[in-house]
């Protein structure tokens, strides 16, 4: 009796075990009663007939995502790389379509991604493939959503998450690019030296301008210290003439120019032997100029009054 009992306590034991199961949150449990679909089974703790029936899988209610890495051509011949993410979930009260019509999901939505990506790209060239990888991901969540809602499935969102072209081809566009760039500045550098070139005239030409006026304020003002000097000296020292008082003047001038020669920062300045005698001979050609310059006009006026004279007697 006691060894019937111990027997009867095991099984009592063992069909408890297998008659109670326990489903985690975000997911079901998909129960078969000899081979046939009897029901799902919610989160949490749940009861089946002990072996009778069973649990035949499980299935996650949370997003899954799948990668899947396309190769294929663009309408300029040139091969691509197109990397689609699809985020996709069990639909509500659709378990029974997604745990028995489909035996791959993964390898179904797979074979659809590449079947619109194939069917998309070869339209579009390589430029417009990137500025339009929004239609292709578009193209692929309306098309699965269409076809995997029937298995009991439904799409959140599919991304074109990488477009790589060929290295060669990244290569070229990049010189391309900066073949562009490099065009852009030489024009903006040109265009920045031109400005500076017209500024630089531009301040050339008034600080000339400016030169100019102050040579001549500063000749004016010789002229004006000059003539004061040798109306002073004149009055100062009776019996003194103008030629005089400029060969003093001259003398003066040309020492001050000696010594601001002397006193300039180059120093490699280089004095021409000369005597004090060099300085009446530059005077007397001053002083014979000024005579050539005052007798010019008066053979002028002579050689026109005589032709005046000769119209009258005529």
């Amino acid at each position: 009796m006691e060894i019937l009992s111990l027997i009867l306590l095991v099984l009592i034991i063992v069909c408890l075990v297998n008659a109670i199961f326990v489903v985690k949150q975000q997911t079901t449990a998909v129960v078969e009663r000899f081979g046939k679909f009897i029901r799902i089974s919610s989160p949490g703790i749940n009861i089946k007939i002990p072996f009778i029936e069973r649990v035949s899988g499980r299935l996650s209610m949370r997003i899954t995502q799948l990668d899947v890495p396309v190769e294929t051509k663009t309408e300029d011949n040139v091969f691509v790389k197109v990397s689609i993410s699809v985020q996709f979930f069990v639909l509500d009260k659709k378990e029974f379509e997604a745990f028995y019509k489909l035996d791959n999901t993964e390898q179904q939505i797979t074979a659809y991604v590449f079947d619109v990506v194939r069917a998309r790209v070869p339209e579009l060239t390589l430029d417009d493939l990137f500025v339009k990888k929004d239609d292709i991901a578009d193209a692929v969540k309306n098309e699965l959503t269409e076809i995997m809602g029937q298995f009991g499935y439904g799409i959140v969102k599919a991304l074109v998450t990488d477009l790589d072209p060929d290295a060669k081809v990244k290569a070229a566009m990049n010189e391309i690019n900066e073949a562009q760039r490099l065009r852009v500045a030489a024009s903006e550098k040109g265009e920045a030296e031109k400005i500076l070139i017209v500024k630089e005239a531009e301040a050339q030409a008034t600080s000339n301008a400016l030169r100019g006026k102050g040579i001549a304020d500063e000749r004016k003002a010789i002229i004006d210290g000059l003539k004061a000097s040798i109306d002073d000296f004149q009055k100062s020292i009776s019996g003194t003439g103008p030629m005089e008082v400029m060969n003093l003047v001259l003398l003066t001038q040309y020492f001050d120019s000696l010594k601001s020669i002397a006193q300039s920062d180059n120093s490699s300045s280089i004095f021409v032997p000369h005597s004090p005698g060099a300085l009446s001979d530059f005077s007397t050609q001053m002083r014979d100029a000024l005579l050539q310059g005052r007798q010019v006009p008066e053979k002028q006026v002579t050689q026109s009054e005589k032709k005046q004279d000769e119209n009258t007697t005529n």
